[in-house]
């Protein structure tokens, strides 16, 4: 029989060699029952050396990293759209909405109504929202090349003149413990302050971002609604306590 700590072990190696592994191979590797491997993954996600994910466990990305923009448009597109055409729906006509520069935020864009106010600091979003005729307004600040968001404290100083019905955010991390995060302290600040500008905030995400933390914090948990797509039932649970939760599912 193999002891706990030889198991963990050779979960991890597993882990180092590629990025995500099926709860069947860990079995098979470990030579172990799939509870036991079930109360593994959990002990090693509460230690925050790894994620679990639907069938198995990933990787955790690292704190500083963070994806381009074209490397996020182009990834998990299916679910995203889902979650957008949720997030979307939510809007109301006569509503003046924020919206992040985030991949899965301008996704958003063809579900909008047209009869809205859209401010942002998403500069991919601004040419998709004048195609569909929304009034739109973009804060100030600095371009930053990677995410082509306006950040720094041009973005800043000019939301403060604004407020809104509904922000609509962009995370790199979500995690019961420790909330919201994104690897850049600048644009964390930007994400923060429209969310404190909002009658209602909402964390548009699907569940890579789940159990993730990057360096920057945003928020607390509670401060948002999250909207995602299918969720392992543990996690769901364990974020349904904290606050309130969308599951999208097709």
């Amino acid at each position: 029989m193999m002891l706990e700590p030889e198991r963990h072990q050779i979960i991890l190696e597993a882990l180092k060699i590629k990025n995500s592994v099926k709860l069947q191979e860990l079995v098979e590797l470990t030579n172990s029952s799939e509870s036991t491997i079930r109360r593994d993954l959990i002990q090693l996600e509460q230690g925050r050396f790894l994620k679990r994910v639907h069938g198995g466990a990933a990787r955790l990305q690292g704190k500083l990293q963070e994806p381009s923009m074209m490397e996020k448009s182009s990834k998990n597109l299916q679910p995203k759209r889902q979650i957008a055409q949720y997030a979307g729906s939510l809007v109301e006509e006569g509503d003046c909405i924020y919206l992040d520069a985030g991949s899965t935020i301008f996704e958003m864009i063809p579900f909008l109504p047209e009869n809205i106010v859209v401010v942002t600091n998403g500069l991919t979003h601004v040419n998709e929202l004048l195609e569909r005729n929304i009034k739109t307004f973009l804060i100030g600040g600095y371009a930053k090349p990677s995410t082509k968001a306006l950040i720094g404290r041009g973005a800043l100083d000019s939301l403060e003149h604004y407020r809104f019905d509904k922000c609509f955010m962009g995370v790199n991390g979500i995690h019961s413990q420790f909330g919201y995060t994104t690897p850049d302290p600048e644009e964390a600040m930007v994400k923060k302050l429209a969310m404190s500008l909002s009658r209602e905030a909402f964390v548009v995400s699907d569940e890579s971002k789940f159990s993730e933390i990057a360096f920057a914090k945003i928020a607390d948990l509670h401060l948002a609604t999250i909207i995602t797509n299918e969720l392992d039932p543990d996690t769901e649970e364990q974020y349904h306590s904290k606050t309130k939760i969308k599951v999208v599912t097709s």
